[in-house]
């Protein structure tokens, strides 16, 4: 097999300049989909005229925001500090977003420092004009072991939604089948059980997620360099329950480029913004590759083969698994 991994780039900054000058935009730069579906831009999420740029006009229905838990641009920052930056970003989602519109963030939570950052986010967000709708659990297959406490195995995403915004409750079916029988109840007269009432032979997923493979660097969608990647097929949940086809989504940190992946697979208009121009360059090339090959990633590879075939050396070989190791020293 193939052993052609990007280091994590966070942890090599080295390789990041090295990649820079491949990269087609700069701080404030758009990239247009030449199929005129998408917007990528290499943009800050606290300032609002880039972010007005990058929507031109347009509203979006549904916005899924992974932001660095405790980071700001790889910079560690106090709670409060944080705090107020998610309070920017988070206006200025609102600022485009249509009157009915759902609101999805990933967010981590420190066991062993309060839970930080996501109670402070949770009250900071009471503010905004937002109802909480629900706070879902995605558990990882791989967990940040301990020998002294529970080992960390899941991921937080909370759900808000702002007017009436649809939800499509058909998304939450899993592929996992349902085996209990029992819970009977009378209807009309005759007393049945669950499964004889079910509309499906499957489960819902309900708030706690645990049908979804963690991205590792074997699988197709592998996009290594980028830590923490979210799996398409929870991105994909997300669209099919909070949007139609043709409807715009927004993501403020794109990283790996999954939302836009999930929307370009799912047939929804995607503009998604990251500041760092590697990462913007990434999206794009994602973008580019699945649409010329059918590939969601680069199985053991990376995306600037072409221009720097490989980076796999004794000091960096280890680093292949899609894992948010050091950021998440912090939380875990």
């Amino acid at each position: 097999m193939k052993n052609n991994p990007l280091p994590r780039l966070d942890n090599h900054p080295e390789i990041r300049e090295q990649l820079l000058p491949h990269c087609r935009l700069k701080p404030g730069e758009i990239w247009d989909d030449p199929l005129g579906k998408h917007v990528i831009g290499c943009c800050d999420a606290t300032d609002d005229q880039q972010v007005a740029n990058v929507m031109d006009g347009s509203r979006a229905v549904l916005a899924i925001h992974d932001p660095p838990y405790n980071l700001v641009a790889f910079d560690l920052r106090s709670i409060n500090e944080f705090i107020a930056w998610c309070r920017r970003w988070i206006q200025n989602t609102t600022a485009i977003l249509a009157s009915d519109a759902s609101l999805y963030v990933w967010l981590g939570a420190d066991q062993n420092d309060g839970f930080q950052p996501l109670p402070d986010f949770m009250v900071m967000m009471r503010d905004q004009p937002y109802k909480s709708r629900s706070f879902i659990t995605m558990r990882n297959q791989r967990g940040y072991g301990t020998q002294k406490n529970w080992m960390a195995v899941r991921q937080e995403l909370l759900y808000y939604t702002r007017g009436a915004p649809v939800f499509h409750v058909d998304a939450e079916y899993t592929d996992i089948p349902k085996i209990l029988r029992g819970y009977y109840k009378d209807v009309n007269g005759k007393k049945t059980e669950n499964l004889e009432r079910s509309k499906s032979d499957n489960i819902r997923a309900g708030n706690v997620w645990v049908d979804i493979q963690q991205v590792f660097y074997r699988m197709d969608e592998n996009v290594s360099g980028c830590y923490a990647q979210k799996p398409l097929k929870c991105i994909e949940r997300i669209i099919e329950a909070s949007s139609l086809p043709d409807d715009v989504v927004v993501d403020f940190f794109a990283h790996s480029g999954a939302t836009l992946l999930a929307c370009e697979k799912l047939g929804r208009r995607c503009a998604t913004i990251d500041n760092d121009p590697v990462y913007a360059e990434i999206c794009i090339r994602r973008l580019e590759r699945f649409r010329n090959t059918g590939h969601e990633g680069w199985q053991n590879g990376h995306p600037f083969e072409t221009e720097i075939p490989s980076f796999c050396d004794s000091s960096t070989a280890t680093e292949n698994e899609n894992v948010r190791v050091e950021p998440q020293q912090l939380l875990f």
